[in-house]
Parts: C-alpha cells; structure tokens; sequence
C-alpha cells in the first residue's frame, strides 16, 4: 500500500463507508481462461493473493459477496474455503441478483465496491460507492471504472482492491501488524 500514488487520503476518504464487496469471477478472481477435463469439467486457476486479501476483507468486517455467470463445484469449494456465504451462481442479470443480496444484508449502494471485467458485470457494478477493474477488463468498463488495478484478473486485482478497502476502513495497519510488517 505505502506508496503507491492512486491511495491518497482523498480517495481513501470517499470509500471509508463501504460494507460489501461484490465481485464477479471469470476474469476478476481467475483470468478468464477456461480450461476444459477430458470429462468436460471447466477447471479454474485461483490466485492465493487474492484469497489471502478477501480473508483479510471479511475479518475487518466487510462482507464479501459473488455474482457470476457460472457454476461448478470446484467453484462452489473455493468460495466456501474463502468463507464466502453470500452468492449467486449461473446469473445472467446480475443487478436483480445484486439487488437481492443488498437487501438481504441490508446495505445501500453507497456502501458498496463492485469488481467485474465485462459488459454483463456493468449493472451491478454502476451504481456502486467504488467500480473497479482489472488491468485486463474491456475498455468499456476500464473507463468506466472508478479504479483500474494495475494487475490483472486472477492475478492479483481483488487483493489491489482488498487493500485499498481495509486502507479506506482504517483495518490495514492493524492487519499489517499482525504479520510484523
């Protein structure tokens, strides 16, 4: 975190009131490479950096919510290692699905970061406090973005935004201490 330009106390400020991150998988927590089993069971890389931040997430209180196109069961193994109670799978729309879990925990939009890559990640991500991205999202979403990380999907994107998050709350030094670092 320490410097780095795009954390300043200004930007650090304006999302101090975030509760939930949501976030979209193909191409935010993996790379967007869909390998296929001789079964043809789609297999997904995950990247520890980003598991490592999300635990971070949730242990400083914010919620950490999914919404993605796909399904598996290695997919579903993952989030449930990651403690992740809070998700949607096989969406399509993703915004009434967003909505839903919104209402569930009772949070409002302004208290919302929402990470995707592609156009069908756009509506959940519109209308919320914090939009980021990926390096390697569309450009259509890139410039929409309210932050673009500097690395992309499934290569460590959801901890650059983990980190701007625990910064924002006031959670990241106290985390960091705990590691002695």
């Amino acid at each position: 975190m320490s410097g780095d330009a795009r954390f300043t106390e200004s930007v650090i400020a304006r999302w101090s009131g975030i509760k939930v991150l949501l976030l979209d998988v193909d191409g935010v927590l993996t790379d967007g490479g869909l390998l296929y089993s001789a079964q043809g069971e789609a297999l997904k890389r995950f990247n520890t950096l980003d598991g490592h931040g999300l635990k971070m997430l949730q242990s400083a209180g914010i919620t950490v919510a999914v919404i993605t196109g796909r399904d598996s069961e290695p997919l579903r193994a993952r989030l449930q290692a990651l403690g992740i109670n809070h998700a949607r799978y096989g969406i399509d729309d993703k915004l009434p699905a967003a909505q839903d879990i919104l209402a569930d925990l009772n949070f409002e939009w302004s208290q919302v970061a929402a990470m995707g890559d592609d156009w069908p990640d756009w509506p959940m991500m519109k209308d919320a406090a914090l939009r980021c991205a990926p390096a390697n999202a569309h450009h259509e979403i890139q410039t929409r973005a309210d932050f673009v990380c500097k690395t992309s999907g499934g290569h460590g994107a959801v901890r650059e935004v983990c980190d701007l998050l625990l910064s924002a709350t006031g959670h990241y030094q106290t985390i960091a201490k705990k590691y002695a670092l």
